[in-house]
């Protein structure tokens, strides 16, 4: 099924809107996965450890499909595959409704996140093709965590209400609402590649431990995101408290995701790099044992403050570590694979109730991460200030 190969215009804003409808509905359930893994457990009646494989297995599902699209999306009518995909998740997540053997409903989950990871592949691709897309990728990254804040607040209410029912039957009937705007999408792969203007050619071990840095941070991130709701529970909180505090800890994540739009590198990235990854580690470490709900809320929201202020930094990291771009792609790569590998190591350590091992397993991690980056960080910056015109 090649596609034909035509001059991509430029995409206009019904495009645009469709890209980030769909970049919001690819991630539909992992941005909400804290909310998700309590339905599994409080719902379905999994355990701990059998949650945290589920949860895990749907972001296998899109890691698989992320690596596949960036290497065969260039052979497919681009709109087919959005179709298939948005039908395929609606599909999966509806046959999840009533199901009560594990094993299938967890098949059923790698098959949604299967036509997961092709949506954020394209959606995000497509972005990346407007005329101005850091503005873009601000709003897609807006929206989709405003998507998260509302939905980890009416979770337990639907619960409560219909068990996992209501919210199996929202994601399999999201995915739908772009069926409309699929024509909107260009209709093949042909990209332009956009190259940092201080981007460097760096030796291999250098980019070895940047990708391994970009594996480290987001194993971290998949350990705690998908246990913090009952992180929260298990410290003495209820359930509707720690879906509030996760809800406003998304909208301090827009703030966190909002920053490095306003000042890029003008402070370089090593220095921001430093205190995004540690931040994330301080948050966690005042997440063990119990605690009231303001301190809950306020470390929360200082996690998610520094996960989505981090992120972006990474990513123009990893972008000047070569004129070719071919690290960023393997960087998307490691984030999916990273955030995969999380939640199963995570139930690894867990034991009954009790999840201080997942934090400090997650703050493991994220100083790995930090130990890995900084070598080729500043390398990239000694580099590109010594081939800097003396007048600039």
């Amino acid at each position: 099924m090649n596609a034909p190969v035509t001059s991509a215009p430029a995409v206009d804003r019904r495009g645009l809107v469709a890209a980030i409808l769909v970049g919001v509905i690819g991630p539909e359930v992992f941005i909400v996965q804290p909310g998700f893994v309590q339905g599994l457990v409080e719902s379905l009646g999994f355990d701990e450890r059998s949650a945290g494989y589920a949860a895990s297995i749907e972001v296998w599902g899109i890691t698989a499909t992320t690596l596949l699209m960036t290497f065969f999306a260039h052979r497919f009518n681009w709109r087919k595959v959005i179709t298939a995909s948005l039908l395929l998740v609606a599909v999966s997540n509806l046959l999840c409704i009533g199901v009560h053997d594990k094993v299938i409903f967890v098949l059923l989950r790698f098959l949604a996140g299967a036509g997961a990871g092709s949506l954020i592949c394209l959606s995000f691709t497509t972005v990346g093709l407007t005329s101005n897309p850091d503005r873009n990728f601000g709003y897609l990254i807006m929206w989709v965590l405003l998507y998260g804040a509302v939905v980890l607040y009416l979770m337990p209410a639907a619960y409560a209400v219909s068990g996992m029912t209501g919210p199996l039957l929202f994601f399999a009937a999201f995915p739908l609402t772009a069926l409309p705007l699929v024509s909107a999408f260009p209709g093949n792969a042909d990209t332009v590649s956009a190259i940092e203007a201080d981007a460097v050619n760096l030796p291999a071990t250098l980019k070895l431990l940047a990708l391994a840095a970009m594996l480290a941070y987001f194993v971290a991130q998949g350990v705690a995101w998908a246990y913090l709701f009952l992180i929260g529970t298990a410290g003495g909180l209820s359930e509707q408290h720690v879906a509030t505090a996760l809800t406003l800890s998304q909208f301090a994540g827009v703030a966190g995701a909002l920053l490095p739009a306003m000042i890029g590198s003008r402070f370089g990235r090593w220095r921001p790099l430093s205190v995004g990854i540690a931040g994330g580690a301080l948050a966690l470490a005042f997440l063990i044992g119990r605690f009231e709900y303001l301190p809950f809320t306020l470390w929360v929201c200082v996690y998610n403050f520094f996960w989505n202020m981090t992120h972006p930094f990474l990513l123009g990291s990893m972008a000047s570590f070569d004129r070719r771009g071919r690290v960023v792609v393997y960087a998307v790569a490691m984030q999916m694979l990273g955030l995969a590998i999380g939640p199963a190591l995570a139930a690894t350590v867990i034991s009954p109730s009790h999840y201080d091992r997942v934090n400090w397993l997650a703050i493991a991690f994220f100083m790995v991460s930090w130990v890995c980056i900084l070598p080729p960080v500043l390398s990239q910056q000694r580099r590109a200030q010594a081939t800097r015109p003396a007048w600039t």
